[in-house]
């Protein structure tokens, strides 16, 4: 007598990692409620927005992926809220890393190293004079930018805009909206051509970025081709999450392009400072170091993402 088949199908699958995602936003969500009423540390706090940001970018994402195995009206809808949410929420964070990564970057420059940084002709305005008006200025800057972000963020989340988005993933971690006739089919013929659809957007952007020159490590005008690259890399490993691939690499490549963004936007940060008006030329002398030093870790992480990428990934396999 034949076995019934118990594969798991293509709903099963996603109803897994989708149900599994919502679960760990709920729960990143009552350990930011505890923090925002005093009840947890600050790194606790920090953790549990980490975890709200990862969850809703994971949830969004496998929406966009995999789309036609769900319920298309309830998946844009929800995927679209979850994208307010995140980009909402990594405002604040996103501005005090990049004051702690430009302080850094500023006491590196002007200790040892300011010793192998030329000054600017007639001797005046070296980096260690400027450095601290810098920091000041820049502190100034991102520490309102940070604040306005904050405010931002604790507005959004007492709107009743986040909590429909909570009532809706509260939903979704007890049952998935699922397109019954694409949710019955197999996983290698249902979910994995659509994982490989991300998969083919990421090669194509990859292909399309012109080579690392370190030559010029000062041209910006490919930052954007690199972010949507890093916007598709993400999509694509959690496509490869949804499907229990090995991400580890994926992973890697991924913190080389976090780094690229980091340093991309700390550069144009340090770039925006010097424009003030009516800043002392020392000022504007450690901004311009800085800025040139961001640059240059722009390119470097730029090498690093080659070096893991190369040679290309191989296609998408059901696992």
């Amino acid at each position: 007598m034949a076995q019934p088949n118990h594969d798991p199908t293509a709903g099963d699958v996603l109803g897994v990692y989708l149900t599994t995602q919502a679960t760990a936003f709920l729960r990143a969500l009552r350990l930011h409620d505890a923090g925002a009423a005093g009840m947890s540390d600050s790194a606790e706090s920090g953790e549990a927005a980490r975890g709200l940001r990862g969850a809703a970018r994971r949830i969004s994402g496998s929406l966009a992926t995999f789309r036609g195995v769900t319920e298309s009206s309830w998946a844009d809808g929800l995927r679209t809220e979850l994208v307010w949410l995140s980009t909402t929420l990594a405002d604040e964070h996103a501005y005090a890393a990049r004051l702690a990564r430009l302080m850094d970057a500023l006491h590196r420059l002007s200790g040892s190293a300011a010793q192998e940084v030329p000054a600017p002709r007639g001797g005046a305005g070296s980096l260690t004079v400027g450095s601290a008006r810098a920091g000041a200025l820049l502190e100034r800057q991102l520490t309102l930018a940070r604040t306005r972000a904050h405010s931002a963020t604790l507005q959004a989340l007492g709107s009743a805009r986040f909590h429909a988005v909570a009532d809706a993933v509260a939903v979704l971690a007890s049952e998935v909206p699922l397109n019954l006739v694409a949710a019955r089919g197999g996983v290698s013929e249902v979910l994995v051509p659509l994982a490989e659809v991300a998969e083919n957007r990421l090669s194509a952007a990859v292909a399309a970025l012109p080579p690392v020159d370190h030559a010029h490590p000062y041209d910006c005008d490919h930052d954007g081709l690199w972010h949507e690259v890093r916007r598709l890399l993400r999509v694509h490993r959690y496509a490869r999450e949804a499907l229990g691939g090995d991400v580890a690499r994926l992973a890697a490549a991924g913190e080389a392009l976090d780094r690229h963004r980091d340093a991309a936007e700390a550069a144009t940060a340090s770039a925006t400072a010097a424009r003030t008006p009516r800043i002392a030329p020392a000022t504007a002398y450690a901004l311009g170091v800085l800025h040139a030093d961001q640059r240059h870790e722009v390119e470097a992480a730029r090498a690093a993402f080659q070096d893991i990428w190369l040679p290309e990934p191989a296609a998408v396999t059901q696992r």
